[in-house]
Parts: structure tokens; sequence; C-alpha cells
């Protein structure tokens, strides 16, 4: 006859496993709103950087579309004595 191995049951095994809580590091209040804070600022810092990507776009495209006006003043129309008359005499010029 062949001999059957005994087998010891593993006393871990039979007792009920217990859960294990994973100790949190408690956080204060402080701790708390600084986190709140740097979160609030990271939001801000991606929204400022998207913004001032579009804004650099934008001026491209005005560089490129020749409608940047360098610091050129309008130029102002010089009107010839008679055309000043008629057009402060229609109303079309104040003064």
């Amino acid at each position: 006859m062949e001999e059957i191995p005994e087998t010891k049951e593993d006393p871990k095994a039979t007792e009920p496993e217990k859960k294990v809580e994973e100790e949190k590091p408690q956080s204060t209040p402080l701790i708390d709103i600084a986190n709140a804070a740097a979160e609030r600022m990271e939001k801000a810092n991606i929204e400022t950087a998207r913004l001032q990507e579009m804004q650099a776009e934008r001026d491209r495209r005005i560089a490129l579309g020749g409608k940047a006006e360098a610091g050129q003043a309008p130029v102002k129309k010089e009107y010839t004595p008679e055309e000043y008359a008629t057009k402060v005499q229609s109303g079309e010029l104040n003064g």
C-alpha cells in the first residue's frame, strides 16, 4: 500500500483573515489648505499658458496678414481750402 503524506493545515489559513488597514498619514487643516491652493495655482498656470499661446498665435496671424500697424500714426487727410469750406458748410466736419 502507498502511504499518503499527511497534510498539515496552515493555522493562518483557518483563521479569518484580518483586514490590514493601511495607516494614512494624518493631515492637518493647514496642509489641506496649502494642497488645495497649490492645485488651484497649477490649474491657473495651465490656463494662463493656454491663453498666452492663443494670444501669440493671434499676434502672428495679424503680423503675417499685413494688418499690423507697427506704431504708425493714422494718416490725416488734408483738404484744400475749397474742400474744407464745402465740408464745414455741409456739416461733415465739426470745426
